[in-house]
């Protein structure tokens, strides 16, 4: 197919990181331009990707023949940003949070939907080396039936987040959180969260606890102030308990310059004896999966193209959107909250 006219907006750490070199690597894709007003992410642009034009306005953008457009900016601006892009006829990336509230991010698909231009929330964390690695070993049945899915974005760095860009730790962190949980165990029936405010007025140290309307409960952690993080999963079934301390490092290659243009081992870990499958017979190393990162806008430009869906559902976004908002109602109320707008 021809390559997809791709723009993004915002040359942030995001849009400078988890999305340009992604990006420019995808054969699928042709990166025409970037919207952002800041001279010294300009001389950036220029630097990291030599002939791509920056542009003052999505309108500017879209002018110059963009058909697509990531949407990479402060969680504040994305419905607005993503409602606009959608009005000129773009089909859209939005990185997480989709949207601050429930009811936005309803708007903005049924914006999409009525426009008939494709939609797909960012969330590239589906494709992590280590949730891949989980998602495999439950389809195969090795833990048998899941009773809990554990999962955590720990870290100690208390004076780098949780950032107002990002909407705080419960719907920056969240927004994975809660997409991995859902998109192994499917919807939620209930909620129960707890956070800590910082002085910023912003949340951290959040725990969030879901029931599955299949029976099972997922509990996970989001902490920028956590002196000793616990592994990044820890899943107990049935039949066995499978524990993944290794955590994916896609990130890492991303923030050195590397890309999946530039390495032959993209998405691949490193083997590790802390991340084991626990069974009554003994536990056993387990290899994590190639982390894809790098399927994420190949599959996005060939559903702009009409060939087949996107890499992420529109409708995915308003569902973590109503446990994020369930979540937040509960830290405040100290009660279980049903998700939905029926609550």
């Amino acid at each position: 197919m021809d390559p997809l006219r791709i723009g993004l907006v915002g040359y942030g750490f995001g849009g400078r990181y988890f999305h340009a070199p992604l990006i420019a690597s995808a054969p699928e894709c042709a990166f025409v331009g970037v919207v952002t007003a800041s001279e010294e992410r300009r001389a950036l642009l220029r630097a990291e990707h030599p002939g791509v034009d920056a542009f003052d306005s999505l309108a500017a953008l879209a002018a110059a023949g963009a058909e697509a457009v990531s949407i990479s900016t402060p969680a504040d601006t994305h419905s607005a940003l993503t409602d606009e892009a959608i009005g000129r006829g773009l089909a859209v990336v939005c990185d997480k949070p989709f949207a601050l509230e429930p009811a936005a991010a309803r708007r903005t698909v049924g914006l999409a939907a009525d426009a008939g231009v494709v939609l797909s929330p960012y969330q590239n964390r589906r494709w992590d080396s280590d949730f891949l690695t989980v998602q495999a070993l439950v389809a195969d049945g090795s833990l048998g039936e899941v009773r809990r899915f554990e999962s955590r974005f720990e870290r100690y760095a208390p004076d780098a987040g949780p950032g107002r860009a990002g909407g705080g730790t419960l719907l920056d962190f969240g927004a994975h959180l809660v997409d991995q949980a859902l998109r192994l165990l499917g919807p939620v029936e209930s909620v129960h969260a707890e956070s800590r405010t910082r002085e910023s007025g912003l949340d951290d140290d959040v725990f969030v606890a879901l029931r599955h309307t299949g029976g099972a409960v997922s509990h996970l952690w989001g902490s920028w102030s956590q002196h000793a993080p616990g592994p990044r999963f820890r899943v107990t079934g049935t039949a066995g308990s499978l524990v993944i301390t290794t955590g994916d490092t896609q990130e890492d290659l991303l923030v050195t310059g590397e890309t999946p243009a530039t390495t032959g081992s993209w998405g691949v870990e490193a083997a590790s004896d802390l991340d084991r499958l626990f069974t009554p017979a003994g536990s056993s190393p387990i290899r994590l999966q190639r982390g894809a990162w790098d399927t994420y806008y190949p599959a996005f430009a060939r559903a702009a193209r009409g060939d087949g869906p996107p890499p992420v559902a529109a409708a995915d976004a308003v569902a973590t959107a109503d446990v994020l908002e369930a979540a937040r109602v509960s830290a405040a109320t100290r009660q279980v909250v049903r998700p939905g707008a029926d609550r």
